[in-house]
């Protein structure tokens, strides 16, 4: 199959620090709260609808994933997964490609470093990934486009790079 395939790699929205929460179970801080709902207007803007997403399982991922899904035309299918909270590349890797065949958009939410290794992994150290390289902020979205199917997932071009700064709406 010849069909252009879309990874959407996000890393949770700006957490809270308060003390005695064991780190899973970080909520997200005004910030996060503000940002998440913006990744889910660009998103939709975009074009980059997901239609199915691998969550990662602590609080603040899940909390952004919901927020930024309310924003988005219809939800998509989500799996929350023990193995992307501190996922590696290899990990995040294993997630896409166990993705269901017919899923042309695939979104996987999780924390650094993984997110932005895999973005690097996957695309490469190029000008064009340049903005992930010095910095994948909280918030933050990639969008890779792949021709591999996702159990055979092993490149893919950056095509846009959120970040929550950068957009207003």
């Amino acid at each position: 199959m010849d069909a252009t395939r879309w990874l959407i790699v996000l890393r949770h929205a700006k957490s809270d620090w308060s003390e005695g929460l064991p780190d899973h179970e970080r909520p997200l801080a005004p910030r996060g709260l503000r940002d998440a709902p913006r990744l889910g207007r660009w998103l939709t803007e975009e074009g980059h609808i997901p239609e199915f997403v691998v969550c990662s399982t602590a609080r603040r991922t899940r909390e952004t994933w919901r927020l930024v899904s309310e924003e988005l035309p219809s939800p998509p299918s989500v799996e929350y997964d023990d193995d992307l909270y501190g996922a590696d590349v290899l990990e995040l890797l294993n997630a896409a490609r166990r993705a269901p065949s017919g899923v042309t958009t695939l979104a996987l939410v999780g924390h650094e470093p993984g997110v932005s290794d895999v973005t690097l992994h996957l695309a490469g150290y190029g000008e064009e990934t340049r903005q992930v390289q010095t910095k994948f902020p909280t918030g933050a979205a990639a969008v890779l486009a792949t021709k591999d199917p996702w159990d055979a997932l092993r490149s893919a071009r950056l095509v846009a790079f959120f970040r929550p700064r950068d957009f207003t709406g």
